[in-house]
Protein backbone atom coordinates (compact mmCIF):
# COMPACT_ATOMS: atom_id res chain seq x y z
CA UNK A 1 0.00 0.00 0.00
CA UNK A 2 3.15 2.22 0.65
CA UNK A 3 3.79 2.33 -2.74
CA UNK A 4 0.31 3.23 -4.14
CA UNK A 5 0.34 5.90 -1.30
CA UNK A 6 4.05 7.85 -2.76
CA UNK A 7 2.78 7.25 -6.29
CA UNK A 8 -0.71 8.66 -5.86
CA UNK A 9 1.19 11.42 -4.22
CA UNK A 10 3.51 11.83 -6.20
CA UNK A 11 0.60 12.28 -9.16
CA UNK A 12 -0.49 15.11 -7.35
CA UNK A 13 2.43 16.85 -6.62
CA UNK A 14 3.60 16.72 -10.29
CA UNK A 15 0.07 17.98 -11.50
CA UNK A 16 0.57 21.43 -9.85
CA UNK A 17 -3.39 21.87 -9.75
CA UNK A 18 -5.97 20.12 -7.82
CA UNK A 19 -7.14 16.69 -9.66
CA UNK A 20 -10.30 13.84 -9.06
CA UNK A 21 -9.58 10.38 -8.33
CA UNK A 22 -10.45 9.63 -11.58
CA UNK A 23 -7.63 12.00 -13.03
CA UNK A 24 -5.24 10.49 -10.90
CA UNK A 25 -6.50 6.76 -11.98
CA UNK A 26 -6.06 7.59 -15.50
CA UNK A 27 -2.40 9.51 -14.58
CA UNK A 28 -1.08 6.45 -12.27
CA UNK A 29 -3.03 3.21 -13.86
CA UNK A 30 -4.37 2.45 -10.75
CA UNK A 31 -7.81 1.81 -10.10
CA UNK A 32 -9.90 4.95 -9.57
CA UNK A 33 -11.53 3.16 -6.14
CA UNK A 34 -8.34 2.13 -4.62
CA UNK A 35 -7.06 5.91 -5.42
CA UNK A 36 -9.98 6.70 -3.36
CA UNK A 37 -9.15 5.09 -0.83
CA UNK A 38 -5.55 6.11 -0.79
CA UNK A 39 -6.26 9.54 -1.05
CA UNK A 40 -8.44 9.03 2.28
CA UNK A 41 -5.58 7.40 3.97
CA UNK A 42 -3.28 10.43 2.66
CA UNK A 43 -5.69 13.53 4.01
CA UNK A 44 -6.21 11.66 7.43
CA UNK A 45 -2.42 11.92 7.51
CA UNK A 46 -2.74 15.38 7.10
CA UNK A 47 -0.71 14.98 3.06
CA UNK A 48 -3.65 15.88 0.90
CA UNK A 49 -6.32 18.61 1.04
CA UNK A 50 -9.71 19.41 -0.73
CA UNK A 51 -9.51 23.09 -1.62
CA UNK A 52 -12.68 22.18 -3.39
CA UNK A 53 -15.25 19.12 -3.22
CA UNK A 54 -14.33 16.01 -5.15
CA UNK A 55 -10.94 17.72 -6.24
CA UNK A 56 -7.28 17.24 -3.77
CA UNK A 57 -4.33 18.52 -3.75
CA UNK A 58 -1.09 18.39 -1.84
CA UNK A 59 -0.47 20.19 1.41
CA UNK A 60 2.23 23.00 1.12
Amino acid sequence: MEDKKEVVFEALKKAGKPLRPGDIAKMTGIDSKEVSKVIKELKSEGKVESPKRCYYAPKD
